[in-house]
C-alpha cells in the first residue's frame, strides 16, 4: 500500500504533484484511497497557488466520499479548507477545519484532528489562536499515535510564534528552546536549524542582538559547510548588525536576503513592505 505522506516534498509541490499522479494507477478501484490521493494532489496544487485546479481536484475527491470511511472525508475537509485559506478566504476555511477537528476526534484519527486544530489556530481571531494551539498540543501529547506525536515540534513552533506576535518574547523564547530540544532529540537536523533561527529571532526581539547575531552566524557557518544558503538567515544577520549600529556590515546581508526572498511568491504577495525594506537596506 502506498504511503502518501512519504511522497511529499513540501519544497517541490510541482514535483510532488507529479509523483501523486504517477501513483494514481496503482490505487485501483478503492474509492477511499483514490479520494485520499486526490486530496493530496489538490494540496500540491494549492501550494503552487493553482487554486482553481485544486478546487476542481477536490470536487473529484468529494464525489467519491459517499463510498468511503471517515479518513478520506477528513483529508477532504482539511485540504478544501487549506485551499480556501491559502487563497485568502479564511472564513470559508474555518468551518471545514472545525468539522475536521470534531470528526477526527470522534473517529480516533488523532493526527488529522491535530492537523485540523493547528489550522484552526491559523485562521482563528488572534484572541483564540493560543487556545487552538494548546488544544492541538494537548491531543498530540496524550495520543498513542506516532503520527499525532510527530506534530509536537511544529506545535511548539506555532505556540512560540503566537507568543511572539503578542509581544510575549520571553514566553516565545522558552517555547522556541523547547522546539529546538525536541527537534534535536528526534534527529531532525533541518527542523532543528529552523528552531535555532527562531531562538535567535526571539533574542533579537528581547533586545539581545549580540546573542542573536552569534547564533545566526553559527547558522550561516553551518549552511555554508553544507553548501547551502538561507535568505532568512541573511535577513536576521542584517537586522542584528543594524541593531548593533553596523549598517555597512549589514548591507550585503540585506542584499542577499532580498535576492533570495523576493523569489518567494507567497512572501511577495503577503509582505511586499518587508521585501522593499530589504531592497532599500541592501543598496550601496
Amino acid at each position: 500500500m502506498i504511503d502518501f505522506d512519504s511522497l511529499w516534498d513540501y519544497s517541490d509541490p510541482a514535483g510532488t504533484e507529479q509523483k501523486f499522479r504517477a501513483a494514481l494507477p496503482a490505487i485501483g478501484p478503492d474509492p477511499g484511497r483514490r479520494a485520499e490521493l486526490l486530496t493530496q494532489i489538490a494540496r500540491a496544487q494549492g501550494l503552487q497557488r493553482l487554486f482553481t485546479k485544486a478546487h476542481a481536484t477536490l470536487d473529484d475527491a468529494q464525489a467519491l466520499l459517499p463510498q468511503t470511511a471517515a479518513r478520506p472525508r477528513l483529508r477532504y475537509l482539511l485540504e478544501r479548507g487549506r485551499v480556501f485559506n491559502s487563497s485568502g478566504r479564511p472564513d470559508q476555511a474555518r468551518p471545514l477545519f472545525r468539522e475536521a477537528w470534531e470528526a477526527g476526534q470522534a473517529a480516533g484519527e488523532d493526527a488529522l484532528a491535530v492537523d485540523a486544530a493547528h489550522m484552526l489556530a491559523m485562521v482563528a481571531p488572534p484572541a483564540e489562536q493560543m487556545d487552538w494551539n494548546r488544544k492541538a498540543l494537548a491531543l498530540a501529547e496524550r495520543s498513542a499515535d506516532p503520527e499525532a506525536r510527530r506534530w509536537l515540534g511544529s506545535l511548539y513552533n506555532n505556540i512560540g510564534w503566537t507568543h511572539h506576535a503578542g509581544g510575549e518574547y520571553e514566553q516565545a523564547l522558552a517555547v522556541f528552546i523547547q522546539a529546538e530540544q525536541w527537534r534535536e532529540a528526534q534527529g531532525q537536523a533541518r527542523e532543528a536549524r529552523i528552531a535555532r533561527w527562531c531562538v535567535a529571532r526571539a533574542l533579537r526581539s528581547l533586545g539581545r542582538p549580540d546573542e542573536a547575531l552569534s547564533r545566526q552566524q553559527a547558522l550561516r557557518a553551518e549552511l555554508e559547510a553544507a553548501g547551502e544558503t538561507d535568505g532568512y538567515v541573511d535577513e536576521e544577520l542584517g537586522e542584528c548588525l543594524l541593531a548593533l549600529g553596523q549598517a555597512d556590515a549589514a548591507r550585503p546581508h540585506f542584499a542577499r536576503a532580498h535576492a533570495a526572498l523576493s523569489q518567494d511568491p507567497w512572501l511577495a504577495e503577503r509582505e511586499p513592505g518587508r521585501l522593499e525594506r530589504l531592497r532599500r537596506l541592501g543598496q550601496p
